[in-house]
């Protein structure tokens, strides 16, 4: 099986993205694009689904890693009997084409490297034609099937049934530098990337974005590292920012809770927004903006609550036998059944960003708020209708309290652009419709016996995004129900400190099995705490789930609190954006609720 999933660093060139294991594995990588099929699929499988091993011969051999800095240059250290040598591993940022780099460098005495090639295209259907083209001073081999090909320079390598191997050994103050270059199987092989250059304007680029980060308070290193990862999973042609750079990581070991990930949903990418505008980025903001515009243009009535980095509207859920699936979590899936769900709260998140973007000085387009009006026209023709909720439920759609909050803060928005920012709009025809949505709220959402908001009309069950009612400004953080919507919650879905999104035993998402603490949750928590009050309690779950990041700093979906691992699609946006609010919140910063009035 692949390696545990915190064992993995991320790679990336904001176009795509790799994962690359403790053991010098890069396991996953889809070329040229996050959500395009995959090259490399051993982390949902075995070897035989695509990978690119180097490491030392030695199996003893005892490797550290860390990024260059703050960016994605990865740098593994291995250190073995007869000497230490390093690998660097990057995906070069700014050339316009898809490579990646694995530089050798000899640090003391002598290692003898490994490198194992699989290459599988179309998520290991494809078994290329492969053929040496290069020379004996420049070997190069190169990969073709179908619309895709590579070539691998640097090392001679042997077939060996299917893949290729080849040894190098390396000596103190030798460096041998290995690349994989991606390009449409139609067109010539493209040249050699300098390696020299790559190295130095991806490590200054990455550097460069770094320094523009404003954050001063706790946490400052998780902060940066976690805007990192945003910038890192952002489509920089498109501005389409996935939800993380994985698919089919196991909510659930062994079990069928296996999506999808590699999409802009409309909320993580709102939230993502708002993170961005706090720190500093406004014309991240303006691009995501345009990206928008482009992905919903045309009816309201045909907005959906996710697209492609472009904006593609087909992202049809399929099953992918061929792959057994993570530590045999099956089925392996592409594409996301929940593009034709109904989630009601997706246009109070979209409608809250853009308003971040509008206090952020980002102007209005003459399309920009026209959009806006239209979506609450849409939310307004489905004021009454169920949903599937912030959870995607799979079961049968219900009044969930947070997406009923969530219609209530999109007409907020729209009473407050055109009472404070001056824009054109009907606000009494809003404001009723947003009074109307908080008396319902305050009489069906609220369990006025038991002392706590519920999880949808009608149950006695609560959920972790109730944690976000006081975060849209719907109700103060210190209101008496929230305290005991809090009280619920720790009682309920606390499992040894820390929080799962809901009770999966109450059978409303219609699945199967059952999941592990959600992290973005225990965040969520946090922010509540801070905003309570309770600052020993935000303090130490704060540390809590921060020191659950990988050695690099990463975080997936989930937790295991048995088994200790890392759960989920990895590296999770969520995950990283609700760590930096929480981060801000300790720090005094009021986010997105700052500006509303109770």
């Amino acid at each position: 099986m692949a390696s545990p999933i915190e064992d993995y660093a991320i790679l990336s060139d904001c176009h795509t993205a790799a994962l690359v294991s403790r053991e010098g594995s890069i396991d996953w990588l889809c070329l040229p694009r996050y959500d395009s099929p995959s090259t490399f699929g051993a982390l949902l499988g075995n070897p035989d689904h695509g990978r690119w091993s180097l490491r030392p011969s030695d199996p003893d051999a005892v490797t550290t890693r860390r990024y260059d800095a703050e960016g994605f240059v990865l740098i593994t250290r291995w250190e073995t009997a007869d000497g230490v040598a390093e690998v660097v591993d990057l995906m070069p940022h700014g050339d316009r084409r898809a490579d990646v780099i694995r530089r050798i460098r000899g640090v003391s005495g002598s290692v003898q490297f490994e490198q194992e090639l699989r290459v599988r295209f179309d998520y290991a259907r494809a078994l290329p034609w492969m053929h040496q083209a290069g020379t004996e001073d420049e070997p190069a081999l190169v990969a073709i099937a179908g619309p895709d090909a590579l070539v691998v320079r640097g090392a001679p390598l042997t077939a060996n049934d299917h893949f290729h191997t080849g040894t190098i050994s390396i000596s103190a103050g030798e460096k041998v530098d290995l690349t994989l270059t991606w390009f449409p199987a139609h067109r010539e092989v493209p040249g050699p990337v300098d390696v020299d250059r790559a190295l130095e304007t991806t490590a200054a680029w990455w550097a460069t974005w770094a320094d523009s980060i404003e954050h001063e308070g706790p946490y400052h290193d998780e902060v940066v590292r976690s805007l990192l990862v945003l910038r890192a999973l952002t489509h920089e042609d498109t501005g389409g920012i996935v939800a993380a750079a994985t698919t089919s990581l196991p909510e659930d070991f062994g079990g069928v809770r296996n999506w999808d990930y590699r999409y802009v949903w409309l909320r993580d990418a709102s939230l993502t927004l708002e993170a961005l505008l706090e720190h500093g980025f406004t014309p991240e903001a303006e691009e995501w903006r345009q990206w928008l515009l482009r992905a919903i243009a045309g009816s309201p009535a045909d907005v959906q609550i996710m697209y492609g980095l472009a904006g593609e509207r087909r992202l049809t859920e399929r099953e992918l036998p061929n792959f057994p699936g993570y530590d045999g979590a099956a089925p392996v899936r592409i594409g996301n059944g929940a593009v034709d769900q109904f989630q009601a709260d997706v246009i109070g998140e979209v409608m809250i960003a853009l308003e971040a973007a509008r206090l952020a000085g980002v102007d209005e387009t003459p399309y920009s708020w026209p959009l806006q009006r239209a979506l609450l026209s849409f939310v307004e023709e489905n004021i009454d209708r169920p949903d599937n909720g912030i959870w995607e439920i799979r079961g049968e759609p219900q009044l969930f309290t947070h997406s009923r909050v969530m219609v209530w803060a999109a007409f907020d928005c729209g009473v407050r652009a055109v009472r404070i920012h001056g824009l054109d709009g009907d606000a009494e025809h809003w404001e009723r419709l947003r009074d109307r949505m908080r008396q319902e709220i305050d009489a069906a959402g609220y369990d006025a016996e038991r002392g706590h908001f519920v999880q949808s009309y009608g149950s006695t069950e609560v959920d972790a995004s109730l944690l976000l009612l006081p975060l849209v400004g719907f109700c103060a953080p210190d209101d008496p129900r929230m305290i005991g919507t809090v009280a619920e919650i720790e009682r309920r879905l606390m499992h040894d400190g820390l929080l799962h999104r809901y009770r999966t035993q109450s059978q409303v998402d219609g699945l199967p099995g059952h999941e592990h603490p959600f992290l973005a949750c225990s965040f969520w928590l946090v922010e509540q705490y801070a905003a309570t009050g309770r600052d020993d309690d935000a303090d130490e779950l704060m540390d809590r789930v921060c020191g659950l990041v990988n050695d690099v700093g990463l975080l997936s979906e989930e937790y295991d609190v048995t088994l200790r691992r890392h759960a989920g699609n990895t590296p999770q946006a969520l995950s990283h954006l609700s760590l930096v609010r929480a981060a801000d919140a300790l720090a005094g910063r009021r986010g997105r609720a700052a500006h509303r009035s109770r």
